[in-house]
């Protein structure tokens, strides 16, 4: 056997394409992936405590295949990385409060469990069980476990759950969103604890290419509708912040969801806030043109910057926002904007 022979039969298999028309299949599709280069489940949401203190949070799982150690049989070897995020946005505190975890998989420490949805890492986890979310953090600051039930089947983006990111479709990605979610349960800042309830949102995405040539990051909302509905829409931008690609996704009251087409969907950022550690700039509000309707978000507080450096790698900003048609409230929900601080690397 000839030594590139042996160098073949030792190399890592390649991660499979997105490819479009694969039915998702529920509940399969709602755990790991684990052949697919990245995948998270995230969920962010609005909370309201017993004194009607409303507060945003956010918690996030990752899964890395990392294609290293994959023909090592030693169940120490890095085949796939968890990491996770979360944050509470507290208008109390003036800036985000938030922490992270970054493990290789190793069961029982950490892990993503395929067939059903399980994420955990050193104490926090995500997990369904009998009809509904349970999310678990424990960090210095904050902590929170809290209880998430759908009030209907997941909503597909794209088509049917094949969501492209750019002109090229090999860019693009499976996912699925969990909108109005209703949350209850226990939320502690600094040492006291809290009873709340909300509204919350669920994302489950995975994908194997990395940001397309020319992207610099990109902008996303995720809304619960007040009337029932809820609207997902994005724009993949290049370094000049002009829109490679935009799409969205818009769901009525009686959960019928919509495509949106790139020409339906406008992201027009307004006033920008300069974070003090970083000295990145972010447009904290926006004016967005929805097919045609025009409605702006405004953020729950300016400083929602979240500085993940010691896990992902990434600084970005992930906040609470409401989403306003004429200066009146019609939903609230959270935008992500990556990018800003510096060209994000997936």
């Amino acid at each position: 056997m000839t030594v590139a022979t042996l160098a073949l039969a030792d190399a890592p298999s390649p991660y499979p394409p997105v490819v479009e028309g694969r039915v998702l299949e529920f509940p399969a599709d709602t755990g790991a992936h684990p052949a697919f280069r990245n995948e998270w489940w995230y969920v962010t949401g609005w909370l309201t405590d017993e004194d009607g203190v409303e507060r945003g949070f956010q918690v996030t799982f990752f899964r890395v295949r990392t294609r290293v150690g994959e023909k090592n049989p030693s169940r120490f070897a890095p085949r796939q990385l968890i990491l996770a995020h979360a944050a509470v946005a507290d208008p109390g505190e003036g800036r985000l409060l938030h922490a992270e975890r970054a493990e290789r998989a190793l069961d029982p420490l950490a892990g993503a469990e395929s067939g059903r949805t399980r994420a955990w890492t050193r104490g926090w986890s995500l997990e369904w069980r009998d009809g509904h979310y349970e999310a678990r953090v424990d960090a210095e600051e904050f902590g929170f476990d809290l209880r998430f039930v759908p009030p209907g089947p997941p909503v597909l983006n794209g088509d049917r759950g094949f969501s492209r990111k750019a002109p090229d479709p090999k860019h693009a990605s499976y996912y699925y969103s969990r909108p109005q979610l209703e949350v209850d349960g226990t939320l502690t800042l600094r040492g006291r604890a809290h009873e709340v309830r909300g509204r919350a949102w669920l994302d489950h995405e995975w994908s194997t290419e990395t940001l397309p040539e020319g992207a610099r990051g990109w902008d996303w909302i995720g809304i619960n509708l007040n009337a029932g509905g809820s609207l997902m829409a994005f724009r993949m931008r290049d370094a000049q912040g002009r829109p490679i690609w935009t799409a969205g996704t818009l769901t009525s009251g009686n959960g019928q969801p919509r495509a949106l087409a790139p020409e339906q969907v406008e992201l027009l950022p307004g006033r920008r806030w300069r974070s003090p550690r970083t000295g990145a700039e972010y447009p904290v509000d926006w004016n967005l043109v929805i097919d045609g309707r025009r409605l702006q978000l405004a953020p729950l507080m300016d400083d929602q910057e979240l500085d993940s450096r010691r896990s992902t790698g990434a600084v970005y900003w992930e906040g609470a926002v409401r989403l306003l048609e004429n200066g009146r409230e019609i939903g609230r929900g959270y935008l992500e904007m990556t990018g800003y601080a510096e060209r994000l690397r997936m």
